[in-house]
């Protein structure tokens, strides 16, 4: 290895740190099972509000537009209570949100409920992130990805659950009543085992030399300008997972039961196979991308996507449909982490801003794709609608570019208090070969 490099290091993680990686990561399981409990029985809700497929995609945007009138008062909370107590108080909040839109017994009542929890689901994703960076930091290796697979766990857990009660006939309001109470009780009994004290401070890395591929970012000193360009290819990168999360999350059952016949029970499959095979991709993302770097990476899952859900609309078919949901889910799945961490590491940034930006922006297509979709289903038809997923796969290949080539090294860094878990402060990863 060039002397000028740095290896890749981390001691043995304490109890306080294990302990903290298990509760950051049930923090993720509640945030996904939460919102998915309700996404099965969104064909019920409606049918029974009586709303056409275009009110139907404007209610269902207002869970974006809450999270992006919310989002940036994230960066504030967090300073101001620390993210550990943010992410726990955000998480019970969007748990009374969801369950209002569950009772509610008008379009417009189910409208305002979901911008409730919107708002709320903003400010708990970026506190969970902003603990889960700093737990990565502590640990000297990559350990976000698997984060963010937990994530998908809890949404494929929220799913089946909410088919379940579906099938079941269980009373919608009586469903997310018990959905919510339990998983607000998990993330309330994770309060104690968070990191303590207040938020890092920002860490400007090591001097690995010059042009050292992945060295920190106080190395390089980009043009603002340039790092501007850069966090909006980021921000459109992250877009392009979450238009792919949306169509699965908002149209996927109403698709599959309306359009192609399928019965209430497997309707909600299309979003279970989407989070399920997204689960699986970061389950296997940090070793991915440690091999074979975050831009390859994101241009493997651009053709995946593409492809798998491009061949599922050419040929519509229950099952066809469900394996290209899963196939989208599979190529979107280290998408959000790569764009998150590089943002976060971007120079010439105050710390946590890119962050910030990338998870309040990527929720821009949250909040239009819904309508647009739905538009386009009363004109044509849900399925011209759904070219929105493979189009954003296109999107993802033609942004790449802006990802690293190669992983950039870690090694264990330090936390807010100071002390050290490590020899070195971990360098910042950021792209090295920004084209």
């Amino acid at each position: 290895m060039s002397p000028t490099a740095v290896s890749r290091t981390a001691k043995a993680p304490t109890r306080e740190q294990r302990r903290a990686r298990v509760a950051v990561a049930a923090l993720f399981f509640t945030n996904g099972a939460l919102f998915a409990n309700l996404i099965p029985r969104y064909p019920a809700i409606k049918v029974a509000l009586g709303l056409s497929n275009a009110e139907f995609g404007l209610a269902v945007a207002c869970f974006p537009a809450g999270a992006l009138a919310a989002g940036l008062a994230s960066g504030f909370l967090i300073r101001r209570f620390h993210s550990s107590r943010v992410a726990v108080a955000g998480t019970v909040l969007t748990a009374v949100g969801i369950m209002l839109a569950g009772m509610a017994p008008s379009g417009v009542v189910f409208a305002v409920a979901l911008c409730l929890g919107g708002a709320m689901d903003a400010i708990t994703d970026v506190a969970q992130n902003s603990h889960g960076l700093r737990v990565q930091k502590l640990y000297g290796r990559s350990i976000l990805n698997s984060f963010h697979a937990v994530w998908s766990a809890g949404a494929v857990f929220g799913g089946l659950m909410g088919a379940a009660a579906a099938g079941l006939g269980v009373p919608l309001g009586l469903h997310l009543a018990v959905s919510g109470a339990f998983f607000a009780a998990i993330a309330l009994s994770c309060l104690g085992l968070l990191l303590a004290g207040p938020e890092p401070r920002a860490v400007t890395g090591v001097d690995v030399g010059p042009g050292a591929p992945g060295g920190p970012v106080a190395a390089r000193r980009p043009h603002r300008v340039r790092t501007y360009l850069i966090l909006v290819a980021l921000v459109v990168i992250a877009a392009g997972s979450t238009l792919v999360e949306d169509a699965g999350s908002t149209w996927s059952s109403v698709y599959l039961s309306g359009s192609l016949g399928a019965p209430v029970a497997l309707a909600g499959m299309g979003f279970v196979a989407l989070v399920g095979a997204e689960f699986l991709g970061r389950l296997v993302g940090d070793r991915l991308v440690d091999r074979w770097g975050p831009r390859a990476v994101a241009q493997a899952g651009g053709v995946i996507v593409s492809i798998g859900m491009g061949v599922a609309l050419l040929v519509p078919t229950v099952p066809g449909t469900i394996a290209g949901f899963a196939a989208a889910g599979l190529g979107v799945a280290t998408l959000v982490p790569a764009a998150m961490h590089a943002a976060d590491s971007l120079p010439g940034l105050p710390a946590g801003t890119g962050l910030t930006v990338v998870s309040w922006l990527m929720r821009l297509a949250f909040l239009f794709s819904p309508p647009i979709v739905g538009a386009v289903a009363d004109a044509t038809s849900l399925r011209t609608g759904l070219l929105v997923v493979p189009l954003a796969g296109v999107m993802v290949l033609a942004f790449s570019p802006v990802l690293a080539r190669r992983p950039a090294p870690h090694v264990a860094g330090t936390d807010t208090t100071g002390d050290t878990t490590g020899d070195t402060p971990e360098p910042l990863d950021t792209p090295s070969e920004i084209k």
